[in-house]
């Protein structure tokens, strides 16, 4: 085309014209265009992108082939745009993407104070607020970045295209609760991510979905505040509690998860054992005395003392560390009995043995070996 214009001498052009060219020259603020016209159109630095440039190279390469738009015509010179015609054409796919609510990437050209500048053929912009669902301080991280966004606000006359991330991101987040949801079964034990703590639990997002764990759920111990547990950001491993589909709140537990303290005294305590324990608290038939954390064994009424006593209390206090003996374990039952009077017993039956001996030797009424049916190592015997 560019060959028959210049064959023709007549050849002329006017203001608003758009035709095809052939990039000749490169300068510094512009460019040479042949478009078969008596002399080359020049396009300005400003006249080739809705973007800012600093250096044609950037756009332009010679022997490119462009469309342009007349601007100016004089005898001296002639001068052209390409980012009119590009807007032009740009125009159109974009009232089709708005109208049609497409989702398409672009790439970030440059940040300014208000937010985020793009390439569209012409100069779209993303508002600060419409860039993520949430606060972002610093735009740095998003330049010359692609960045999927829809068509929000669109006014041809003003040229002014205004574009959002936040809507498709939220799209996005909305069709994956959807099917985490729809996924979920109570019972489940899955990974999630602490989003953030309350006075009263942590909210962990699973997908999409944030669920929540009650302080009452986070640890088989007592827990004073969650930042005592976990942190936001932390991977936990969380089990489904409960669902409620229609309100799309789920609850969760960690402690669950994780293996309760009668658990780990699997093997631990057998019967027979003596062990040391705290009493925790004080009933009317008894004690109830912590013998590992978070685990109580019965202490009987009966089994506290060798005579009669009408109250625990009588003998025992709470916080009190005291020696008991194991009589039996249930632990799928979580139920261990235990004895003071059994090792008092003992204790009494080991003493009085002694004192017996003790006394009968020295007496001389019975020797060592007859008291305790032993054979004597004495050789005079």
């Amino acid at each position: 085309m560019v060959e028959e214009m210049k064959d023709m001498p007549d050849f002329e052009i006017n203001r608003g014209q758009i035709v095809t060219g052939t990039v000749v020259k490169i300068e510094d603020k512009q460019a040479l265009i042949d478009i078969g016209y008596k002399t080359e159109a020049i396009l300005p630095i400003s006249e080739v992108s809705s973007m800012h440039l600093d250096d044609l190279n950037e756009s332009l390469h010679v022997n490119d082939e462009i469309r342009v738009k007349v601007k100016k015509v004089t005898d001296e010179e002639v001068v052209v745009s390409k980012k009119d015609v590009d807007a032009e054409a740009a125009w159109d796919q974009i009232v089709e993407k708005y109208e049609s609510g497409e989702v398409f990437e672009v790439m970030v050209k440059d940040k300014v104070k208000g937010g985020l500048v793009v390439d569209i053929g012409i100069r779209g912009f993303i508002p600060a607020s419409l860039v993520e669902s949430h606060f972002v301080e610093d735009f740095s991280s998003y330049l010359h970045k692609p960045i999927t966004v829809k068509v929000v606000e669109i006014d041809r006359e003003k040229n002014r295209v205004i574009l959002s991330h936040k809507a498709v991101a939220e799209a996005e987040m909305s069709a994956k609760k959807a099917e985490t949801l729809e996924s979920l079964e109570v019972g489940q034990i899955i990974e999630g991510t602490v989003q953030r703590l309350t006075d009263f639990g942590a909210f962990v997002d699973i997908g999409g979905v944030d669920g929540l764990v009650h302080i009452s759920e986070m640890a088989h111990s007592r827990v004073e505040k969650p930042s005592d547990v976990v942190t936001e950001g932390d991977k936990v491993k969380v089990k489904v509690l409960g669902l409620d589909l229609d309100n799309e709140k789920v609850k969760l537990s960690i402690k669950e998860t994780q293996p309760g303290p009668w658990e780990s005294v699997e093997g631990q305590i057998q019967p027979g054992d003596v062990i040391t324990g705290k009493v925790k608290r004080l009933v009317t038939f008894g004690a109830f005395v912590e013998v590992a954390p978070q685990v109580e064994g019965l202490l009987h009424i009966s089994q506290i003392a060798n005579r009669h006593i009408a109250t625990p209390s009588e003998v025992l206090s709470e916080g009190q560390e005291v020696k008991v003996k194991v009589l039996d374990v249930h632990l799928d039952e979580k139920k261990i009995s235990l004895s003071m009077r059994a090792l008092e017993s003992a204790e009494a039956s080991h003493d009085e043995d002694k004192a017996l001996l003790d006394e009968y030797s020295d007496q001389g009424g019975f020797s060592v070996s007859e008291l305790t049916g032993e054979e004597s190592s004495d050789d005079s015997k």
